[in-house]
């Protein structure tokens, strides 16, 4: 069992298999040119893996693949039975834009894959180009329905923004809803690589606008999920993921690990520790430790809080969110 410095079970690892992205979206990387780490730079799957078995077989139960955009990896279907193979049981999702989905969503589903959360931020075509800088919505649908023809169990993730996409936020549920999927908005988190200009709203606006259409009530959280989970009369469940909360860190569960071996504490911190040195001599003792030296300097909680509100300098392109 894997245990953080504050008595927190730590069992959820997202590994980023890339920071590449084919979009640029407005509240992660609008101005980053298209480059991308070499190669060599990377680890392998199979040395990903090497690491990645031990913290399995340390208490690790839920694994999240992301990027980047994770889909740009190629063979990624691999990597993914690298993981299932190893333990079947294991909760394995994938975080995506959905751009390359419907090209590869049988192949992930048939190597394991068993979730993926799809980012869907607006249904106006002109919209989500504003936001990702491309014209991107249709294959974002497509890949949705691919994979759930697949089988993949699909949550949607969408960001509110002011002036932008705001007067949507009931519309992508109905769309959500519609379709089974469950829906997650994710208040804006400020970081010094987006939009200066962007403006997010709050928990509170989210639920206000839902108000209008809906009427529902609160269920909290469920256990370590960094949502907080509501039901309409109609019995349809969503939720907010509010990191600027006073209790969103108390049960948080997740360590980091980077396409090139940086494992990381905490989405907002920018401290991390390198297993790649480790991992490319095969000296795994040694990056298990360095798994626990980061857990044991794993922070209380965020610096996102109502009474400090910073700004990360972290990258999210590079962690997955």
């Amino acid at each position: 069992m894997l245990i953080d410095g504050h008595g927190r079970t730590v069992n959820y690892l997202r590994i980023s298999v890339t920071e590449r992205c084919n979009f640029r979206c407005q509240y992660c990387m609008p101005e980053k040119p298209f480059s991308w780490v070499p190669n060599e730079n990377l680890l392998s799957f199979e040395e990903l893996f090497s690491f990645v078995k031990v913290a399995i077989d340390e208490g690790i139960d839920k694994v999240r693949i992301t990027g980047g955009e994770p889909l740009l990896r190629e063979d990624l279907d691999s990597f993914v039975a690298m993981i299932h193979n190893h333990k079947p049981d294991i909760d394995l999702a994938l975080t995506t834009n959905g751009y390359l989905l419907a090209e590869c969503a049988e192949r992930l589903k048939n190597a394991g894959l068993k979730r993926i959360n799809v980012s869907i931020d607006t249904l106006k075509p002109h919209i989500a180009y504003r936001i990702a800088q491309k014209d991107v919505l249709h294959k974002v649908l497509e890949g949705v329905d691919a994979a759930q023809e697949a089988g993949l169990k699909v949550k949607v993730n969408m960001v509110p923004l002011k002036h932008i996409n705001e007067d949507e936020i009931v519309d992508v549920m109905d769309y959500a809803k519609a379709r089974g999927m469950t829906i997650r908005y994710i208040e804006y988190m400020e970081n010094v690589h987006a939009h200066g200009e962007l403006k997010g709203l709050t928990g509170k606006e989210i639920l206000d606008h839902i108000r209008k259409r809906y009427r529902f009530k609160k269920l909290g959280r469920e256990g370590s999920s960094p949502a907080f989970y509501y039901m309409t009369d109609e019995g349809y469940k969503f939720g907010i993921i509010d990191p600027h909360k006073h209790d969103f860190c108390e049960s948080c569960n997740r360590i980091r690990l980077t396409a090139e071996g940086h494992l990381i504490p905490c989405l907002y911190f920018d401290e991390a520790m390198s297993i790649r040195e480790a991992v490319k001599a095969g000296k795994i003792d040694e990056a298990s430790e360095i798994l626990r030296e980061v857990l044991r300097n794993k922070p209380e909680k965020n610096r996102w809080g109502e009474d400090q509100g910073e700004e990360s300098n972290r990258a999210f392109y590079q962690t997955g969110g």
